[in-house]
């Protein structure tokens, strides 16, 4: 038999263990893997954390000119930091130049750090491409 449900989430503050970010910080030139959206997790130094943080991105966006491939990542700290979620290179008819498109990564962090970034890079990009809307999150659990 299934346990009875204990309480509700109706009078909990989950400020400290769900944040999110949503504004546009770049879109990328060309080629070149820019950071996108910065994610930097607040309040949270005395909240227990057990297993890690649940990490989600979501990017609309519409590549630049010569686009092939988009490819999203989420790092920590900056551009050159671990990479904690990969789409890898997707191509296809909708991630060509021109097309509105929208993706998503997830990942996990067995050890959350203070910041997080979501980062995209679009292959043989000639001209920037546009983001749009986007969202970047962190869920310590």
């Amino acid at each position: 038999m299934p346990l009875p449900i204990q309480f509700d989430a109706q009078r909990m503050d989950l400020s400290k263990r769900v944040q999110v970010y949503s504004t546009v910080d770049a879109s990328p030139a060309a080629a070149a893997e820019t950071v996108i959206a910065t994610l930097t997790l607040t309040g949270f130094a005395d909240t227990a954390i057990i297993s890690g943080a649940f990490l989600f991105g979501w990017a609309a966006y519409t590549v630049g000119t010569s686009g092939t491939t988009v490819q999203l990542r989420i790092r920590q700290t900056n551009v050159s930091g671990t990479v904690k979620a990969n789409t890898g290179a997707m191509s296809g008819s909708q991630h060509g130049a021109g097309i509105l498109t929208a993706d998503d990564v997830n990942g996990f962090d067995t050890a959350p750090v203070g910041t997080y970034v979501l980062t995209m890079q679009v292959a043989n990009g000639a001209a920037a491409s546009t983001v749009s809307a986007l969202v970047l999150g962190a869920i310590l659990i």
